[in-house]
């Protein structure tokens, strides 16, 4: 069991983040079908049936898969506090994680339940859903959890988490609805509906979210020295982009409502994108949930002399020291170390992992030079850009651990249980899979249209991963000092998966700006692995 809490802790954001991101979707298709669909009488009635339909179906699976999901993350939580303690089954079932997940898991079959039947409307047992699963989960927030201004903190919660819900989970409603209403004034009276219901969440999302940040951070050297302030701030900033693409889409609606029929067909592309960023700024509040509170951790903030120290550029070493030189480690997952007694890092260590981190700075510089050159269509040979990755990903497979197979005692699949090399593998998975299929794009060997989006899939998904990586280490303020690089790495890595998005679903004009984004979020992500320090 010991191993297993490393890998268990990466799990479980990953629980809290699916928990969130279905709850938005209940909530938000709830919201919508009351509030922005109702009856839309300018609709064809086939047309109108057939968004029920679909909104609906919506709604019922992401119920199931909540409930799903909630009690999955109940029980895993049961069984490590079971193996790891003297508690038994009946104790952990009193506990308050289980009977906030309960609330969850009623709310979630109550949904599911309403979107089964044949009634189009219930708002009472709609409402109740909404309230039991958004219950259950501020229940399990930081919230519930404070000695002083409990309350205050559990309505805030509560707000944020139901204003979240209804802009962001309603988005993909939104979608469909403009995919099946093809009635240019019945979907501009929906779109006007969702949009001014989108204002009023996006207000209450704000207000509540600045007044959390001082609420948890509690002073600006915290916010910007810990962290957590760091993912506060990284919420901000894809906030910032969201709520950029949620200008166009205004904008957009203001062109359906002056007659402008082609309005809808960009709406519906910005709302692709506006979803995608949306769920992952989601995933960052399941993140914040996994770290303390920046005020619960005085003295242990960065100052500002120490980021400054960090963040100044260096010339990039490319030396690294001998295999044999690093700190060793347990071969056997049985003997695996807590965080609090793992040995520290040595100066051979911090080496060994800035030498990975340059080259690989190098070569996804030179990757995103060669598709800058290659979007200029003056050098067809700079179109194999792809295959660079190739090599990227051989290297971090053999490098970026060396305590694992091939390099290290610790074997292949034993590696596994740590969270760190987890995450690591992964991430190696995802670049053999985005350097083989954007390769094939761009040289003609794949000529379906859906190979295309394997590169912007895998760009926001290992941006919205990266978002949750963490690096075991027994000082708090030397995590933060690492993250620092990785938290802007996951923005430039969303921003040029979901730019590319755009650029493959957007007609030109629109498509060439898009086009341009990309390129130098890629050269970005080079610059910031090259200018990477642990020392």
């Amino acid at each position: 069991m010991a191993q297993f809490l490393d890998i268990f802790s990466f799990l479980s954001v990953l629980f809290r983040g699916l928990t969130l991101a279905l709850q938005s979707l209940v909530i938000g298709g709830i919201a919508f079908l009351l509030l922005a669909l109702r009856t839309a009488p300018d609709a064809p009635a086939e047309a109108l049936a057939a968004t029920w339909a679909a909104a609906r179906r919506l709604l019922f699976w992401s119920a199931i898969a909540l409930a799903f999901i909630v009690a999955a993350y109940v029980f895993s939580d049961g069984a490590v506090l079971v193996a790891s303690t003297e508690l038994d089954w009946t104790t952990v079932a009193g506990a308050s994680f289980a009977r906030a997940g309960a609330l969850s898991f009623a709310g979630a079959v109550l949904a599911a339940a309403i979107a089964r039947s044949r009634s189009r409307f219930a708002a009472p047992l709609h409402f109740l859903a909404c309230l039991t699963i958004l219950s259950g989960s501020v229940l399990t927030s930081h919230a519930a959890a404070r000695l002083d201004d409990r309350g205050f903190a559990i309505l805030l919660t509560a707000i944020h988490q139901l204003a979240c819900a209804t802009w962001i989970g309603g988005l993909p409603y939104l979608w469909i609805a403009s995919r099946r209403i093809p009635d240019a004034a019945a979907a501009r009276t929906v779109s006007s509906r969702f949009s001014r219901l989108a204002q009023a969440s996006v207000a209450a999302l704000i207000a509540a979210g600045a007044l959390m940040a001082v609420l948890y951070t509690g002073s600006w050297q915290a916010l910007y020295g810990t962290s957590y302030g760091a993912m506060v701030l990284i919420k901000v900033a894809l906030l910032a982009v969201l709520l950029l693409l949620g200008a166009l889409n205004f904008r957009l609606v203001a062109r359906m409502r002056s007659g402008d029929a082609s309005a809808l067909g960009f709406l519906r592309r910005f709302a692709e994108a506006e979803i995608g960023i949306g769920f992952t700024v989601i995933l960052a509040a399941a993140s914040l949930t996994s770290q303390p509170p920046a005020a619960d951790l005085p003295g242990q903030w960065a100052t500002v002399p120490q980021i400054v120290e960090r963040i100044a550029p260096r010339w990039p070493s490319f030396r690294t020291p001998p295999v044999q030189a690093l700190t060793p480690v347990p071969a056997s997952p049985d003997a695996f170390l807590p965080v609090s007694s793992a040995p520290s890092r040595t100066e051979d260590d911090i080496a060994w992992s800035e030498y990975n981190h340059h080259w690989s700075g190098l070569v996804v510089l030179s990757i995103g030079l060669l598709a800058v050159l290659a979007g200029t269509g003056r050098a067809r040979w700079a179109r194999h850009w792809p295959l660079l990755f190739l090599g990227l990903a051989a290297f971090l497979l053999i490098r970026a651990d060396a305590e694992n197979w091939p390099l290290g005692p610790r074997g292949f699949w034993a590696s596994f249980t740590v969270a760190e090399v987890a995450q690591h593998r992964l991430f190696v998975l995802l670049i053999v899979i985005f350097a083989v299929f954007e390769w094939s794009v761009r040289n003609g060997r794949l000529r379906a249209a859906w190979p295309a989006f394997i590169f912007p899939a895998v760009c926001a998904a290992g941006g919205a991963l990266l978002l949750t990586h963490s690096h075991a280490l027994n000082d708090l303020r030397e995590e933060f000092l690492i993250e620092l690089s990785h938290l802007p790495l996951a923005f430039f890595a969303v921003l040029a998966g979901w730019s590319r998005w755009l650029e493959l679903r957007l007609p030109s004009p629109p498509r060439l700006i898009a086009a341009r984004i990309w390129p130098p979020c890629f050269v970005a992500i080079g610059v910031i692995l090259l200018l990477y320090r642990e020392a």
